[in-house]
């Protein structure tokens, strides 16, 4: 069992930075492959990054490919998603989600997620 807790939203201005910080209980942390999504309301969760267990491993959309950077942090079991240049259109509640491959957590269909942090930025 995993529990996550996102942390960091909040109101920006366009072109502007937020770091969302992801913090994970339960065992074996560093097995588990973390990943960030977007939702806004009234559409699909949305893919933003994966990082493997290890950290070798990333994945990001198109649509934040150079602005968004993903990392994580086994000894303190957190994973973060530094956002840079941010634009309206990055509006939405972002996720952290973590499952034991790449494939599930891309795939949105992750065991475990967190409740949510909202990221409202203003142009």
């Amino acid at each position: 069992q995993v529990q996550l807790v996102e942390s960091g939203g909040g109101l920006v201005q366009a072109g502007g930075s937020l770091r969302l910080s992801c913090a994970a209980s339960g065992r074996a942390f560093s097995s588990y492959t973390m990943g960030w999504f977007r939702q806004v309301p009234g559409n699909e969760r949305e893919f933003v990054a994966v990082i493997s267990s290890s950290g070798g491993v990333t994945y990001y959309a198109d649509s934040v490919k150079g602005r968004f950077t993903i990392s994580r942090d086994n000894a303190k079991n957190t994973v973060s998603l530094q956002m840079n240049s941010l634009k309206p259109e990055d509006t939405a509640v972002y996720y952290c989600a973590a499952d034991r491959t790449i494939t599930k957590v891309r795939s949105a269909t992750a065991l475990y997620w967190g409740q949510g942090t909202r990221v409202t930025v203003s142009s």
